[in-house]
């Protein structure tokens, strides 16, 4: 049986700009160096132009779904919130958009309750419910949500399953495992990634056991701002792509990829499964125009 084709847009690390102005009580522990990174380098990175202008592209392109896996927020002031979740309403309805937390939203131990409060519509299950992970069925496609944001120290960009989470997906995968739906992991750390220590995902290597007993059709992540691709091991010699996109934000000229986001074209079943990949991106001057387009399965 063919399902109907599906299309589901992927966008990251948006980093909202600007940084609402913080009061001196906030500018403590980690916000302290979040905050001079800020105004010495981030903030001549993130542009809401050019996030205005990448959101204006993708609604031309009309999705039935879009992702965004992570990093609304940049030092977890409790304004980032707030303002997150007008960005968010503005992008779409939470049926039409669902989102996972990176470590920037959990910059900070309070962050979290931040983040629940202010934007736990987008990262619920169907029936409402929180708490990672969770699942949206939306036609053929499953969406499964993960979180690696963690508050850690001062200099650190690292993110965490933790036992739970992992045990609780790969029930959650092996189930899907036998319906007709196209499984897609979403996550904010990349299972593979070249960027050093302090900025990876601590137990990548019990996900990635996860995904090679239980299996996934795709696993979509942000945090390296850079165009992605991996190739997971699956279950009986298949393989599941991971891919990431570079910061939804970001201006040309900057020392990772500039801004761009994804569209997957998926249709078929299971056992058959096609999915069609094309790249829309952030020209150096400044439009958005298809950088890439290719079948990554079927």
């Amino acid at each position: 049986m063919t399902n109907t084709m599906f299309t589901l847009a992927h966008l990251s690390d948006p980093h909202l700009a600007p940084l609402p102005a913080p009061r001196w009580s906030e500018l403590i522990g980690k916000r302290v160096t979040g905050y001079i990174n800020w105004q010495k380098k981030r903030r001549f990175i993130h542009d809401a132009a050019t996030l205005a202008a990448l959101i204006a592209d993708l609604n031309a392109q009309t999705p039935d779904h879009v992702v965004v896996t992570g990093d609304i927020a940049n030092i977890g002031l409790a304004a980032e919130f707030h303002q997150g979740r007008d960005w968010l309403e503005h992008l779409g309805s939470s049926q039409d958009v669902t989102f996972v937390p990176g470590n920037h939203d959990i910059y900070v131990r309070e962050a979290a309750v931040f983040a629940t409060r202010q934007w736990s519509p987008y990262m619920s299950d169907d029936e409402g419910l929180g708490g990672f992970p969770f699942g949206r069925r939306r036609n053929n496609v499953a969406l499964i949500g993960l979180s690696t944001g963690v508050p850690t120290a001062p200099f650190l960009a690292t993110g965490w399953l933790g036992a739970k989470q992992l045990t609780e997906l790969a029930a959650t995968l092996n189930k899907l495992g036998t319906e007709d739906v196209f499984r897609i992991v979403l996550i904010h750390h990349p299972p593979v990634t070249e960027a050093p220590q302090h900025k990876r995902l601590l137990d990548a290597h019990v996900l990635k056991r996860v995904i090679a007993a239980h299996g996934a059709e795709l696993v979509l992540h942000g945090h390296d701002h850079l165009h992605m691709i991996n190739w997971l091991e699956g279950p009986k010699g298949t393989r599941v792509p991971a891919v990431g996109v570079p910061s939804a934000s970001a201006v040309p000229g900057s020392d990772k990829d500039s801004a761009a986001y994804n569209l997957y074209r998926i249709d078929g079943g299971r056992g058959a499964w096609r999915c069609e990949l094309i790249s829309r991106g952030v020209t150096s001057s400044g439009e958005v125009a298809q950088q890439r387009r290719f079948t990554l399965i079927g």
